[in-house]
């Protein structure tokens, strides 16, 4: 299985669902460099499943444990960082029924052409949104590494089901957009009032029995200009490398992304000027990247995330060994709206993304 990302920072993500362990292991991060657990343990937490009422009720403490690659005071050695998750709160008999009747929209039915009857596919297996625990330990670092090289990441909820929260402002996206998300990290938005209402959508699917989609704004700030490279090692492509790897999305844009395709170029264009002594742009339509490169203004992206597969409502399905049609109704604890945990998993995955870029010119180092 293709496990692995990265250029100059090398991350493999190990495990499934309902394994004993979940983990990573990541080479090339900054030696030396000392970052504050607490932090992390605070992060992991805003995608640790059982938080609050809009999540699933599978409650696990994503508590890390680090077995190499760290010292005592939580100082990176250089050495092959290896994290792990365990995982506490299994129930693999909500799956008991679904070995040979693959879920609508999960991986079950490619999986099981591909891997054969062995493959575990309890919880979604290692297709499950489970493996982004141990990919935001890795990120949640990163994101402390860059905050103090003065890059800072924040993400929020753009929309539930039709109901859209403000956008980040492109050109002027900043520290108060972050501060304001980090006291509201129960529920990502920055429109109190959108998020009500994202809330009452939320809660009335689940009672339904179904799932929503989601789409999810990020904004990358301080980054210099020219980082990265034309054509296939650009700054979309080694982003959206990682972003695809979130399980659920189906669409990443930058910018102003299929909006663009509407416009004229006279309107589609961000005029150059100068401010305080730096080149910019008085609007920031390109999202921040031109030819692959970086511009100097915010780097923004939104990734579309579809509704959780796992419904309560019957589905039609197949039996993969009779081949007769079934009706299946799926057990378990389920996320009625993923995106909303997957909120700081993009912020991870970008700050990954960063790092492997910056390292293009040459290899991390503490600050």
């Amino acid at each position: 299985m293709s496990t692995t990302y990265g250029k100059n920072i090398h991350i493999s993500i190990y495990g499934g669902s309902h394994d004993s362990e979940i983990g990573i292991r990541a080479t090339g991060l900054p030696r030396g460099f000392r970052f504050d657990p607490s932090e992390l343990s605070a992060f992991l937490k805003r995608r640790a499943p059982g938080q609050n009422s809009l999540s699933t009720p599978r409650k696990e403490a994503d508590i890390p444990e680090f077995l190499s690659g760290v010292e005592d005071d939580f100082r990176l050695t250089g050495d092959e960082l290896h994290a792990v998750i365990r995982n506490t709160n299994q129930r693999s008999s909500d799956y008991s029924n679904l070995s040979f009747v693959p879920r609508p929209s999960h991986a079950d039915f490619a999986a099981r052409m591909k891997y054969g009857e062995g493959v575990d596919l309890r919880g979604g297996g290692h297709f499950s949104g489970r493996l982004t625990a141990p990919l935001c330990i890795v990120g949640g670092i990163c994101l402390q590494y860059l905050a103090q090289r003065g890059i800072r990441i924040g993400a929020h909820l753009a929309s539930v089901g039709g109901i859209c929260d403000r956008l980040f402002d492109p050109v002027a996206v900043g520290g108060s957009d972050f501060e304001y998300l980090q006291l509201h990290a129960d529920f990502p938005v920055l429109d109190e009032k959108a998020g009500e209402a994202m809330k009452h959508r939320i809660e009335e699917v689940r009672a339904e029995g179904d799932s929503i989609g989601a789409v999810v704004e990020c904004a990358i700030v301080g980054l210099p200009a020219g980082l990265g490279e034309h054509m296939y090692d650009g700054v979309e492509n080694r982003l959206a490398a990682i972003l695809f790897g979130i399980p659920g999305v189906k669409g990443v844009e930058f910018g102003l992304g299929f909006g663009s395709a509407a416009l004229r170029g006279s309107e589609n264009n961000d005029p150059f000027t100068v401010e305080n002594g730096a080149i910019r742009t008085r609007t920031n339509h390109a999202g921040g990247i031109l030819g692959g490169m970086t511009t100097g203004m915010p780097v923004i992206f939104r990734a579309a995330m579809k509704p959780t597969p796992s419904i309560f409502r019957e589905q039609d399905s197949v039996d993969m060994v009779s081949m007769t049609p079934v009706k299946l109704s799926i057990k378990g604890r389920h996320d009625p709206c993923i995106a909303l945990r997957a909120v700081p998993v993009f912020e991870a995955a970008a700050a990954i993304a960063i790092c492997d870029l910056l390292a293009d010119n040459a290899p991390l180092t503490s600050v």
